[in-house]
């Protein structure tokens, strides 16, 4: 009798990348479940994709109003139109989704349920009338979004992430708790396409966690200068309560004293919580604190139940998911077999879009503070953009760089908060995953090119080396 595998999630990332994996199994049954409306994942229907598409818009007025150049007024961002493109796009990436789905249940092995699975017990599944009790279940039913649990937060309408996307009308001011990576995103969209009058709140001394202070520093600075912004560091949400004008009043604290601001929206880009709450877990020997998924994605309750993506509340990110999924599927196989299962190494490689894109945060492999964490013998170089020409010949002279290198040489982490800094990481990636050497990595970007700055960071990174005891 063939081995029975339930994919719980199977519109998402990680559980189309493990319906796909598992799929190829012919001696396997495979049962996809899924109850999304219209489906087709996070990423594309909320997130990564529709937040990319109205960021550009927002990037071309920016570009044009920071150019000292150009004359005349700023052009104007039509946000029926961005949002209804942004809608079209999504749509077809959903569609395209979904039809991978479909054609996966066209095979003879596998079935796709388009309806709620729920847990009644361990590894048994209730879902449209029917009770399946597969070998094995992998979970990746994502994320949903955190909203703080503040005095008085159900009594004031918020807007998450999402809803901006949606919203083709904004208030005069707003009020933002989450400096994460969707605050970093949105705030700028906020400012440039809706003229708001933002605060926002950052519980720490300065954004992007993952990043060495300069970056975090740099970055602040640029959002009060280019988007008038004011940042409020090491503040903290008290309470919220409606204002007699209709709009919100956020108690925080700041500096040791409370002051209240009002503004006629508030926004929570707070960030997201693996998405289990329907799932009916409580009903299982599964109990999803903290480490109850191991890295090979196998619970540490139940080794027949696997959890990949956000779902797992290790890292909410998409090309994180698609790996996840792809090993749990792999995992599964090698249960089944008796085969010493694969652990998730994770090689840190985050983008994100900072200032419209224009002025993007990128980290692939070790910043100098984590390489410090697990005592690596290295050496920093850090460039500022400004320092290469061509950064200044496309009016994009803000920002810097930093590279990571071993003390033999290897390359162990770039940072880029520059122009064009997402499109590096993919070269970075390749130098430290291969654990390529500064020193023989060719000096020759091609002129004029905004890599200049790899290879002036890369030369720097030789010469010290070579000149290290």
């Amino acid at each position: 009798m063939s081995t029975h595998v339930a994919v719980v999630g199977a519109y998402g990332s990680a559980g189309v990348a493990a319906a796909e994996r598992l799929a190829e199994l012919s001696d396997l049954r495979l049962t996809l479940i899924d109850d999304g409306d219209p489906g087709g994942g996070l990423c594309i229907l909320r997130g990564c994709m529709p937040s990319k598409e109205v960021l550009s818009a927002a990037e071309h007025r920016f570009a044009v109003r920071k150019d000292d150049r150009l004359s005349g007024s700023s052009p104007d961002v039509d946000l029926e139109a961005v949002v209804e493109q942004k809608n079209e796009q999504t749509s077809n990436f959903a569609a395209h989704r979904r039809a991978a789905v479909e054609r996966l249940a066209e095979r003879e092995n596998v079935e796709f349920i388009h309806d709620t699975a729920r847990l009644t017990d361990d590894r048994q599944l209730a879902v449209a009338g029917r009770t399946l009790e597969p070998d094995y279940v992998v979970v990746a039913t994502g994320s949903s979004v955190h909203v703080p649990d503040l005095p008085g937060i159900d009594e004031v309408p918020v807007e998450r992430s999402a809803d901006v996307l949606d919203t083709t009308e904004f208030g005069d001011s707003g009020v933002v708790m989450g400096f994460g990576y969707i605050g970093v995103e949105l705030v700028p969209y906020l400012s440039e396409v809706a003229g708001m009058d933002l605060t926002v709140i950052e519980h720490g001394t300065r954004p992007l966690d993952e990043a060495d202070d300069p970056f975090g520093d740099a970055l602040l600075e640029y959002y009060r200068e280019s988007f008038d912004v004011d940042v409020l560091t090491q503040a903290n949400e008290k309470r919220v309560e409606p204002t007699e004008d209709g709009g919100i009043g956020l108690h925080v604290e700041v500096d040791g004293s409370e002051r209240v601001l009002e503004a006629d929206q508030l926004f929570a880009f707070t960030g997201r919580r693996p998405a289990l709450d329907r799932l009916g877990i409580e009903e299982t020997a599964l109990d999803p604190g903290p480490g109850w998924v191991e890295d090979t994605m196998q619970t540490r309750d139940d080794d027949r139940v696997f959890v990949a993506g956000d779902a797992n509340g290790k890292e909410p990110i998409l090309h994180v998911a698609k790996e996840q999924g792809f090993l749990a599927a792999e995992n599964v196989r090698r249960h089944r077999d008796g085969e010493e299962l694969r652990e998730y190494e994770n090689i840190h490689h985050h983008v994100v879009f900072s200032g419209l894109g224009v002025l993007p945060y990128a980290r692939v492999g070790h910043s100098a503070n984590s390489a410090d964490m697990v005592g690596i013998d290295h050496v920093v170089v850090t460039r500022d953009a400004a320092s290469d020409g061509v950064f200044k010949t496309k009016n994009a002279s803000e920002g810097l760089a930093r590279l990571v290198v071993g003390s033999n040489g290897t390359v162990l982490g770039y940072q880029g908060l520059h122009y064009h800094a997402d499109a590096m990481a993919k070269t970075m990636q390749l130098a430290v995953e291969m654990e390529l050497d500064a020193r023989e990595i060719p000096d020759r970007a091609y002129h004029p090119t905004t890599p200049e700055i790899l290879d002036g960071l890369l030369r720097e990174a030789a010469e010290t080396v070579e000149q290290s005891p």
